[in-house]
C-alpha cells in the first residue's frame, strides 16, 4: 500500500477538487467564521455576536460551508453547535490567522 506522500494527484484533478473549497473561503464573512471556529466551536448567536453580522447571514454562509463539508454541526438543544470538520482544515485557517496578526500593516 502506497503512503499519503506516494500517491500522487493529477494537478488539474486536484485544482478540480480545491476549486470549490477555495471559494467558499473566498467569500470575507466565510472566512472570518472560519477563523472563529479555529480557536473554538461557537452557535450562530456566538458568530453573530462577535462578527457583528445578522443571523440569516450567518446561517446562509454556515450553509455555504456545511454544504462544502468545511464545517460540522453538532445539535445542542434548539441550536447547533458549529465546529471546523477537520484539523487539514483548521490547522491552515490557524496558520493564516497568525500570518495576518504577525505581518506589519503596510
Amino acid at each position: 500500500m502506497k503512503s499519503a506522500s506516494e500517491v500522487h494527484l493529477d494537478p488539474l484533478e486536484a485544482a478540480r477538487q480545491f476549486t470549490p473549497i477555495l471559494k467558499a473561503l473566498a467569500d470575507e464573512n466565510r472566512l472570518a467564521i472560519l477563523l472563529l471556529l479555529a480557536q473554538r466551536p461557537r452557535t450562530v448567536v456566538e458568530l453573530t455576536e462577535e462578527l457583528g453580522i445578522a443571523q440569516t447571514l450567518a446561517s446562509h454562509h454556515l450553509k455555504a460551508l456545511r454544504d462544502r463539508a468545511i464545517v460540522t454541526a453538532t445539535p445542542e438543544g434548539r441550536s447547533n453547535r458549529y465546529s471546523i470538520c477537520c484539523d487539514s482544515i483548521a490547522d491552515p485557517i490557524r496558520n493564516l490567522s497568525r500570518i495576518v496578526t504577525s505581518t506589519p500593516s503596510t
